[in-house]
């Protein structure tokens, strides 16, 4: 089945769906990674957008139950170069195409991801439509006009849990979780360490999360500009300085807002696998995974006593880490995710430390 990309400036791309569907209208954000599709569509952070993913061939070591970061898919639309007729690994338990269409995520393939890629370098990321019912310009561009007047929807109530959930108790300190939209693979770091994990909706009160008496809360990474977040960071407000606190992503831009710290949003965000940091005191650099448009603003953190940046990214000089030993929190921009093997990221042993 034909299908069309039309971006909000007037730029179009034509290709084919993977499945019929409703037009998918949200703003597109394009990932550098060679591998890691499946685990981008299930990351609640990437809910609402259009992903463009530039690596050229998509599907080549199919799916697996096992790499799911969520209980779905949360895309509004997804824009590849080319599909793989063929799928092939041991871990392997269906076809990409199967789980795109078994998920209602429209697909179009066929688009130059490369042209793509360059137009919203240069002009920045912008809303788009991908469209199987129609291929008139103007038709479509009205499309993007309407969806911009539309008072913004809360996706929180939908990625986040609905209740208080305990996880299987261990014998470690007492661990929240405020779940933004948080992934499998931070669960998995965090019960590898022992701790005693419980995630809480992301609309709980403050005063609710210190009778529980956590030992500590993690933040977690979502959806940047989510119209209800606004109330995650009143309540994170009354938390800070109460319980070590560590913020990931999305965590680290509601604890630098709730610090008093403004948030503004990068021409080009950084979604991929290959970002350098750099801490300015240790004059060591590492390789980060990175998924946000938006960056907490170096000037108005600086402003604020007890705070110290503590990373940077090379590229751009945009805040990747920050700390207070006073008021026992980390905040991260990029995603901690594990080095591989099991293993944990230094970043959630750097929290454990805050525990103690």
């Amino acid at each position: 089945m034909k299908a069309i990309l039309m971006l909000e400036d007037g730029k179009s791309f034509s290709g084919e769906a993977l499945n019929a569907g409703a037009d998918k209208i949200g703003e597109l954000i394009f990932n550098t990674a060679v591998v890691g599709y499946q685990e981008m569509l299930t990351d609640p952070a990437n809910a609402g957008k259009i992903l463009v993913l530039t690596y050229p061939l998509i599907g080549n070591y199919g799916v697996a139950p096992k790499f799911n970061q969520s209980k779905g898919v949360w895309p509004a639309g997804l824009v590849i170069k080319e599909k793989t007729r063929i799928f092939s690994n041991w871990q392997a338990k269906d076809s990409f195409d199967n789980f795109v269409k078994e998920n209602g995520l429209l697909t179009i393939s066929g688009v130059d991801t490369r042209t793509l890629t360059v137009h919203l370098r240069q002009k920045g990321q912008m809303l788009g439509i991908i469209s199987t019912s129609s291929s008139e310009p103007k038709e479509l561009l009205k499309k993007i006009e309407a969806f911009k007047k539309n008072t913004p929807v809360s996706l929180l109530p939908k990625i986040s849990v609905a209740k208080v959930t305990r996880l299987k108790q261990a014998k470690g300190k007492p661990v929240a979780i405020l779940d933004l939209g948080v992934t499998n693979g931070t669960i998995k770091q965090l019960e590898a360490l022992g701790l005693s994990l419980t995630i809480l909706p992301f609309d709980i009160p403050a005063e609710e999360v210190l009778r529980m008496k956590f030992s500590g809360l993690v933040i977690s990474s979502g959806p940047e500009e989510d119209v209800g977040l606004q109330s995650v960071v009143n309540n994170v407000k009354a938390l800070i300085g109460k319980l070590p606190i560590l913020g990931i992503s999305c965590g680290h831009q509601v604890l630098a807002k709730a610090l008093g710290a403004k948030i503004s949003k990068m021409k080009v965000g950084h979604h991929g696998v290959n970002y350098p940091i750099n801490n300015p005191a240790a004059y060591k650099g590492e390789i980060t995974v990175q998924n946000h448009s938006y960056a907490v603003e170096v000037d108005s953190l600086s402003k604020i006593k007890e705070v110290k940046i503590t990373g940077y990214n090379l590229n751009d000089r945009s805040v990747e880490e920050m700390e207070s030993k006073k008021l026992k929190f980390i905040g991260v921009q990029y995603s901690p995710v594990s080095p591989g093997f099991d293993e944990i990221n230094s970043t959630f042993k750097k929290f454990i430390k805050l525990l103690k």
